[in-house]
């Protein structure tokens, strides 16, 4: 007859981190170099900002982040880049279609332009756009008779916007209208469906997912946008101050806790428009 020890308290103890060795062992190691590199570069900055931030009283917290002069940037931030993300939605599907269905002199010149803006640093788009847009500047001056301003105002604002965020555009439908089929159309047509709605019943719903993904990282680069819009922009609080220049300016007074409850602020705000967009793609995706 064979007897077997009941193993003691001290041997489980032992045998715990033999297991949890093990468990780790079964861990691929890409996703430990993967999920190390996240946690350095982006979770832990985050959450010291976020930990900085609740560590104020709550109505401290609320009454920095709800100022007048804050909800004002935030409505001038995410309302311009918005309208810019949307309306590079439109002629951002343009170009792409343009660059990849049409062969022409200057094809690859108009590819470059469109990758400028990655390249140029954002100081010297701004200083470009202000001596574009200014009051005596090439096109400033065309419209300056008639009483309208646009840099130094929240128009310069836009288009700043909507110069460093267009490529994001373009570079995320153009691969998609590379794979679709030329026979797509030409069998629309052959049914007798004209070019506008063979585009919108044929083409635009296969295309949808990714102009919404290119609509959401504009408007995520857009809404992040410092170095040129605070050179063609007046930073005049209420009317073109954007958060990014408000957190700035918090810093250079040494108000460190201001700065960083807005930017929590932002950062909870930029989440979940991200969240709202990235949904309606899903939705896109099934139904569309």
């Amino acid at each position: 007859m064979v007897t077997t020890t009941p193993s003691s308290p001290t041997d489980k103890k032992r045998s715990e981190p033999n297991l949890i060795l093990k468990l780790f062992a079964k861990i691929p190691w890409t996703w430990v170099i993967t999920f190390t590199y996240l946690a350095f570069l982006l979770i832990l900055p985050i959450a010291a900002m976020i930990t900085k931030a609740v560590s104020e009283p709550f109505g401290s917290f609320w009454k920095t982040a709800t100022a007048p002069l804050a909800l004002s940037s935030y409505e001038i931030t995410f309302v311009t880049a918005f309208a810019a993300a949307a309306v590079n939605g439109i002629f951002g599907t343009l170009i792409a279609w343009v660059i990849v269905r049409y062969n022409f002199f200057g094809k690859r010149f108009l590819e470059a332009v469109v990758d400028f803006p990655f390249a140029l640093p954002t100081a010297v788009a701004g200083l470009t756009l202000a001596t574009v847009y200014s009051e005596k500047g090439w096109l400033g001056s065309l419209v300056a008779p008639f009483g309208i301003k646009i840099a130094f105002t929240r128009i310069g604002v836009f288009i700043a916007m909507v110069f460093i965020s267009l490529p994001f555009v373009v570079r995320t439908v153009q691969p998609v209208l590379l794979e679709l089929e030329k026979e797509m159309e030409e069998a629309a047509w052959s049914l007798g469906a004209s070019k506008l709605q063979t585009f919108l019943q044929v083409l635009l719903p296969p295309l949808t997912p990714s102009i919404l993904t290119g609509i959401a990282l504009g408007f995520s680069r857009a809404v992040g946008e410092y170095g040129s819009t605070v050179i063609i922009a007046s930073n005049t609080p209420f009317k073109d101050l954007i958060t990014p220049i408000l957190i700035f300016q918090r810093l250079e007074q040494y108000d460190y806790v201001g700065a960083t409850v807005i930017g929590v602020v932002m950062l909870g705000i930029s989440f979940v428009s991200l969240l709202a967009i990235n949904l309606l793609q899903a939705w896109s995706k099934r139904y569309g």
